[in-house]
């Protein structure tokens, strides 16, 4: 079902609970105010009998029912009867075209225990007065049909009808167009995110000035339309940089190969060719290999395989690892301040990943650093935290924003090996692990890397 029938149907059930409860309200009461009137008037009507019956020898009994019969003509169809004690029946009268009916003992009974008992007879409402004024005590049972009443209440039962239903057929009117007006940004938004394409992500969706929902979902589909084209930019550049930085060696060895088969050349010559061929073919590969890397750290976490990692044996692992890469590089590692529970030294991730992103780190301090030694330190508070030093000219403040950007490699870096992938590599693999990576450096004197990750105990 369409929301703006959903909105119409539960404005109208809404509308229909309430509309109810009042009509209902405002029958009930008039129906109790119509009935404690007309009880007053029998109870009226019966002690006024009463009292002539009380004076019957200055009152005949003639004149008495001709008083009864001119009372008001509202009460129709009057019976009006008097009874002693024992239940005997001493006066009656009954409206021309009425029938009189019998009283049984029981409300005569309740009567002259309760004063005054109210019951029907069909259509007719009676009373049951215990009159003891007079001389001599009397039950009397006045009862009459409320023309009047019953007539307003059947004006109002219709008054109502017509406003409830009328009022319902409003509701659904009123709900239709205020759910259409109401809906109509979302369509409008709905429209304009339909019109972007891949070819005109800078198109966007119109906010207004009123500081409502609807301008709030318009501005946060902005933010996200903002995050794709940054992604599809990225993405362009990302594929751009890769085809680059592919081609160069693909092009260096074809053009080697190419030049090596125009004439004959000797066994040093061709030995020459194929080993500068390897180096190409190793830097293809590690590039192929990082290229992987970044893809597998690009992801979520869905597909990796997930268990609780030891990172003080990963930086233990450190400088094995990288005097393998170059004997001229060289790590310490300090243990700064280590919990006594081992558990608070476990880190929830992919042992392979987190492996790869500090050494990378380290491979770039090592690189940049005046001596080629990078420190480890390791502390852990509420978080572990691996902190990477190392001491050497720094990072330019302009390239801090820029050095987790793949392929991105400054001016003065460039004739360096390497491919502009192992920082980013490293910030995605620790954003997948739930961590932050800082950067602090102060020109020709310290560069810190500093990664946050949080405990399997959190």
């Amino acid at each position: 079902m369409p929301v703006k029938f959903r909105i119409t149907f539960f404005f109208t059930a809404i509308v229909f609970a309430i509309l109810l409860i009042v009509c209902l309200s405002i029958y009930y009461i008039a129906y109790t105010n119509r009935k404690d009137i007309f009880d007053a008037r029998l109870v009226n009507r019966a002690r006024t009998t009463a009292r002539l019956l009380d004076q019957s020898d200055i009152f005949g009994e003639t004149l008495i029912q001709k008083i009864d019969a001119a009372t008001s003509v509202s009460m129709m169809n009057k019976t009006i009867a008097a009874y002693d004690y024992q239940g005997k029946l001493i006066y009656e009268y009954t409206d021309k075209g009425a029938t009189p009916f019998p009283v049984s003992k029981n409300i005569l009974a309740a009567a002259q225990t309760r004063n005054e008992v109210y019951f029907n007879d069909g259509r007719k409402e009676a009373v049951a007065y215990h009159f003891q004024e007079g001389k001599t005590p009397l039950i009397l049972v006045a009862a009459a049909y409320d023309e009047d009443g019953w007539d307003h209440m059947e004006q109002l039962h219709f008054i109502l009808l017509l406003c409830f239903f009328g009022g319902i057929l409003i509701t659904i009117a009123a709900g239709y167009l205020f759910s259409t007006r109401l809906l109509r940004p979302i369509r409008k938004m709905a429209d304009a995110v339909n019109d972007i394409k891949a070819q005109n992500l800078t198109q966007r969706i119109r906010t207004g000035d009123r500081k409502d929902e609807w301008n709030y979902l318009a501005e946060t589909l902005n933010v996200l339309l903002n995050r794709l084209e940054e992604s599809f930019a990225t993405q362009g550049q990302f594929i751009a940089s890769a085809s680059h930085e592919l081609s160069t060696p693909l092009t260096s060895i074809y053009s080697q190969l190419e030049v090596s088969l125009q004439k004959e050349r000797g066994a040093e010559e061709y030995r020459r060719v194929m080993l500068s061929v390897r180096e190409d073919v190793h830097k293809l590969n590690q590039l192929t290999h990082s290229l992987l890397q970044f893809a597998k750290a690009s992801g979520t976490p869905a597909g990796l395989d997930i268990f609780p990692v030891r990172i003080d044996e990963i930086l233990l692992r450190m400088p094995g690892e990288i005097s393998k890469i170059s004997t001229d590089y060289h790590v310490k590692v300090d243990f700064v301040a280590l919990p006594t529970e081992e558990k608070k030294l476990l880190v929830l991730g992919n042992e392979g990943l987190l492996f790869s992103a500090i050494k990378n780190i380290v491979l770039n301090a090592c690189k940049y650093s005046d001596n080629q030694t990078a420190i480890l330190e390791l502390s852990v508070t509420k978080d572990i935290q691996v902190k990477v030093r190392n001491s050497g000219k720094g990072i330019a403040p302009q390239a801090l924003e820029q050095i987790f950007r793949p392929f991105y490699r400054a001016e003065e870096n460039r004739a360096e090996n390497g491919f502009g992938l192992g920082l980013p590599l490293a910030a995605q693999i620790i954003k997948l692990h739930r961590g932050k990576i800082k950067v602090d450096s102060v020109p020709d004197k310290e560069t810190v890397f500093t990664l946050i990750l949080p405990t399997a105990t959190v």
